[in-house]
């Protein structure tokens, strides 16, 4: 999976995927190493995929986006291809003060597409444009 990360955190989300695929679960090692490589956001990510939260959404051009219901209940758009997502604390934390590789919601479209557990969602091109356009005026 190219997900354009630094190379530890490529790895650990292998691992996560790996792990997922055998035994249903993530091991106690990993959860540990998740947390020492995204800090805080790692737990938070983890309980927005239990929740099922995360939606890949696809268009036929092949573009994907992944919309992840936060803890708030509020809708925020995420683009793995780029790393970006529309929420406050991306823009604030990531962005600004430079303070971490992503936030939560982020986190939770790498965990779930490693683990094979987000909802899935087609969308038209048209659709898909109208998706981009609204996060990136937020």
């Amino acid at each position: 999976m190219p997900w354009d990360l630094p190379a530890v955190a490529e790895q650990l989300l292998r691992d996560v995927q790996k792990s997922y695929e055998d035994q249903s679960q993530i091991s106690d090692d990993l959860l540990i190493a998740l947390r020492f490589v995204f800090g805080s956001c790692a737990v938070q990510a983890l309980d927005l995929v239990d929740q099922r939260a995360v939606t890949s959404v696809s268009s036929p051009s092949g573009r994907q986006a992944f919309q992840v219901t936060g803890s708030s209940g509020h809708l925020y758009t995420c683009f793995t291809s780029c790393h970006y997502c529309s929420c406050p604390a991306f823009a604030y934390a990531v962005l600004h003060r430079n303070e971490g590789l992503l936030c939560k919601h982020i986190l939770a479209a790498y965990l779930s597409q490693a683990m094979g557990v987000s909802q899935q969602e087609s969308v038209s091109d048209q659709q898909m444009s109208a998706l981009l356009s609204g996060s990136l005026a937020e």
